[in-house]
């Protein structure tokens, strides 16, 4: 089995959704669903077909996170790492068109945050893995071969609010 990581940022914010769901959310649709049920006729009740599909899916979650963040490692930055891309870096690569790229490396439950960041899993994270500035990767695309230079790698020990 593949190992799932997820960097600091990313773990604790999994866990915030999983608490405010478990906490939050769920009750009050759990007290809506209860009212809405006991207005007799379950069929034609809008309120209570929808707040049953919410809850659904509040527990389909709920249950996707706990298995998640059980399995889960969490990846903090060392200093090792520094001058290299690894796991958590931002890396920003340039080309000889003048196009620029800078994106975070990051676990696949959490490329959905921000659009810089990509899944450690994805050609172009995997291109970078371990490489150091200055150094050219190729990455294939289904239009071919792009070269790229690594311009910059960085770790951001404090994570920026938009970051995560």
């Amino acid at each position: 089995m593949k190992t799932k990581i997820v960097t600091r940022e990313g773990y604790e914010r999994l866990q915030n959704e999983l608490d405010t769901l478990w906490r939050k959310e769920r009750p009050e649709i759990t007290k809506i669903v209860t009212w809405a049920a006991s207005l007799g006729d379950r069929s034609e009740n809008a309120d209570y077909t929808t707040n049953k599909r919410k809850l659904r899916e509040i527990d389909r979650r709920v249950r996707f996170l706990r298995k998640y963040l059980f399995d889960v490692k969490v990846v903090d930055y060392d200093p090792q790492q520094e001058g290299k891309a690894y796991f958590g870096a931002w890396v920003e690569l340039g080309n000889e068109e003048s196009d620029t790229l800078e994106f975070r490396i990051v676990g696949p439950e959490e490329i959905y945050w921000n659009k810089a960041f990509i899944s450690v899993d994805s050609p172009m994270a995997r291109a970078c893995v371990g490489r150091a500035m200055d150094d050219e990767i190729t990455v294939r695309t289904p239009e071919g071969s792009k070269h790229w230079e690594i311009v910059n790698i960085r770790y951001d020990l404090q994570p920026k609010e938009a970051d995560i």
